[in-house]
């Protein structure tokens, strides 16, 4: 009988990644830890040049798929889950503007912009992106909306081609080269001696990301409750098999049958329930949003760049929509959202690198947010379908 080879989750190899690299820029000459800044360096330029070709196929496969469907009802499932998804995003700004200054304190900015000089790469390849974000998401919505408003059944299966193509290089090369690119970035944040400052910062906030997550659930499921006349301790104690699941798959579209049964289970109609459970598995994005959104205050503050709401109004606006179908991998919206990132709030490469390595860390939770968000959109569209 063959046994069960084991394998090591993506998180867990991020974990590995952020140690060796400490390890590395504490005890290896400077020679060695230059070896892994150069592939960093690299994998980076790779980052920001597919960064227009993933927008261009996530997007305008997700907005061509949302355009068909069951007319009115997919336009009230998914505007309530755009609402869900930007009260969560407003509410993670809230609470970081609240909180993080008096965990991130000019002090502490302080010891990262006064840290000694990174470590320059051997060699830089240089890979010009071949549009700009903004034309990438222009064209998208376009594309997007033009293949919707024709109803192209060819022009769509291109798009959902393109956007398989796009997943196949997100989870063949972008996904396993990851903890090599984070072993580059923390040996380098190790030697400048910015790392300590990052983890004494970091720990904190994700308390304060897990502690949102819990909040909205309550929320959201409040108001579901209240609208759909349902129990509401009932129905988040069914939910739990359904949370736990999304917790241990980091997949919103693994948990999909689980979250159906789930739905079952609270009273929720057949035809709605497996309408909207799936949809909302790729356009419902709350728990998500919050990480995003408070991770990136977090990453600025750390840098010294000013937090400005209008900024943060559109980057939450534009999250709900850019990672709309992200791939059905983990970290797949933090690196659905690196085009937003960078054009909205002005990521340099290495907060996008920190970004990536702690939106990861705790992909799971964000997940197990989103899927349970789901099950509220489902109870008040059931609602909605009921009266009519």
């Amino acid at each position: 009988m063959q046994s069960k080879r084991f394998k090591l989750g993506l998180i867990s190899k991020i974990i590995l990644g952020i140690i060796f690299g400490l390890i590395i820029g504490i005890v290896a000459p400077n020679w060695f830890i230059q070896i892994f800044v150069t592939f960093s360096s690299i994998f980076g330029n790779f980052l920001g040049f597919i960064i227009p070709l993933l927008i261009l196929g996530f997007v305008t496969a997700g907005i061509a798929e949302l355009g068909t469907g069951a007319g009115k009802l997919l336009g009230i499932t998914i505007g309530i889950a755009y609402l869900f998804t930007l009260i969560a995003g407003l509410f993670a700004y809230t609470v970081g503007v609240s909180l993080l200054p008096s965990i991130i304190t000019p002090e502490t900015a302080g010891n990262i912009t006064t840290a000694k000089a990174d470590l320059e790469p051997f060699f830089i390849v240089e890979m010009p992106a071949i549009m700009e974000v903004v034309s990438a998401l222009i064209l998208a919505f376009l594309l997007g909306l033009g293949i919707a408003a024709i109803d192209s059944d060819p022009l769509r299966k291109i798009a959902n081609d393109f956007q398989k193509i796009i997943t196949k290089v997100i989870e063949s090369i972008v996904i396993p080269l990851l903890p090599i690119y984070i072993v580059g970035i923390f040996g380098n944040m190790t030697y400048t001696g910015q790392v300590m400052t990052v983890f004494s910062v970091f720990w904190k906030v994700f308390l304060i990301v897990i502690s949102c997550h819990i909040l909205i659930i309550l929320f959201q499921f409040a108001i579901s409750c209240f609208i759909s006349k349902k129990n509401y301790f009932r129905s988040l104690k069914i939910q739990i098999t359904g949370y736990m699941t999304a917790l241990g798959t980091q997949s919103s579209a693994a948990t999909i049958p689980v979250n159906i049964q789930c739905s079952e289970k609270i009273g929720i109609s057949k035809g709605i329930r497996e309408f909207v459970i799936p949809l909302c598995a790729t356009t419902h994005m709350s728990g998500s949003t919050i990480t995003l959104t408070i991770c990136a205050m977090s990453v600025m503050m750390l840098n010294g760049v000013p937090i400005v709401f209008s900024a943060f109004f559109g980057f939450i606006a534009m999250l709900g929509i850019t990672i709309v179908a992200a791939p059905g991998v983990p970290g797949g919206a933090v690196m659905a959202s690196l085009g937003v990132l960078e054009l909205i709030l002005g990521f340099t490469e290495p907060m996008i690198a920190l970004m990536i390595a702690l939106y990861i860390a705790q992909d799971s939770f964000g997940t197990a947010c989103n899927v349970t968000g789901d099950q509220a959109v489902a109870m008040i569209v059931d609602r909605i379908q009921e009266n009519k």
